[in-house]
């Protein structure tokens, strides 16, 4: 954008111009959303199963042959009101009126893993929390067969996501972590694309995170161990199995909250539009002399 001598101000002709370009195609913004519904039902309702038995361990056996590398509960065994704590490893944390004893609707504690608002149904029932969670997962994994498949189908996989050899160069990696240290985002042409560290994290994700956790599900399930025996082995146990679905989901959750704060300091109107409509605004310089 350049100024006119007299004034000092950018003339209409050559202000930045607002361009839409065709940024997600309808499936994947469809996609987007009902993997969006089933992260949520599948957190709300795990953290009902969760609280089950609110300890992590590794190995086959659990609370009766192995330790706890991960606890939440209430310790009721001193003088006065229990305290809710949080156990990693040797590590103890007061967590009372959020982690293992939190209020109730009485405006009393309650002795549970995580809080009645973070768990679906919000009261206890194991078993309704696992039929929400069996439904939805099984959609998830419809949902991202049909991404992964229509992904391949339109170039969407390889064309957008999979990084190019220069941008996975050291110095090319460190700016764009620098950039996004300092909140700078991509404007113009370099706003169409995805930049390195979201085209990593999004495979990642996508091979790494999402296949872990699926795995990890179904050598929990008695059921898919009859016919996949090998599975659990392959964890080294149900245990493990169990503590690497916790981990898996713990990073994805992660990665949702990064990715809608993202969302929100680069332009949630933009943002939201592209995955809504498909239309993405850029701006650009006008080249008149």
């Amino acid at each position: 954008m350049t100024e006119t001598p007299e004034t000092g101000l950018a003339t209409p002709s050559q202000r930045p111009r607002r361009l839409a370009v065709y940024r997600h195609a309808r499936v994947t913004r469809l996609t987007h959303w009902i993997n969006f519904l089933c992260v949520s039902v599948l957190l709300f309702s795990g953290l009902q199963i969760f609280n089950a038995h609110p300890a992590l361990y590794w190995g086959q056996f659990g609370a009766d042959s192995d330790p706890s590398i991960f606890e939440l509960g209430a310790d009721e065994s001193r003088a006065g009101p229990p305290v809710g704590f949080a156990r990693i490893g040797s590590s103890t944390f007061d967590t009372t009126g959020i982690l293992g004893l939190s209020r109730n609707a009485s405006g009393g504690f309650a002795q549970r893993g995580f809080p009645a608002w973070l768990t679906l149904p919000s009261w206890r029932d194991l078993a309704m929390g696992r039929r929400w969670h069996f439904f939805f997962a099984w959609l998830f994994v419809a949902n991202l067969l049909v991404y992964v498949a229509a992904g391949l189908a339109n170039g969407h996989l390889w064309r957008d996501l999979l990084p190019s050899w220069r941008q996975l160069r050291p110095r090319s990696l460190l700016q764009d972590v620098a950039d996004h240290l300092r909140l700078k985002f991509p404007r113009g042409e370099a706003a169409r694309h995805y930049n390195p560290l979201q085209k990593l994290t999004y495979l990642g994700v996508i091979g790494v995170l999402l296949p872990a956790m699926i795995l990890t599900g179904l050598a929990m399930s008695p059921g898919m161990d009859a016919i996949l025996p090998w599975l659990v082995d392959m964890f080294g146990g149900r245990q493990s199995a169990r503590t690497i679905h916790f981990i898996a989901a713990s990073l994805i959750v992660l990665f949702v909250f990064v990715h809608v704060a993202m969302a929100l300091l680069a332009g949630p109107v933009n943002e939201l539009r592209s995955m809504i409509t498909g239309r993405f605004l850029i701006s650009v310089e006008d080249k008149h002399e």
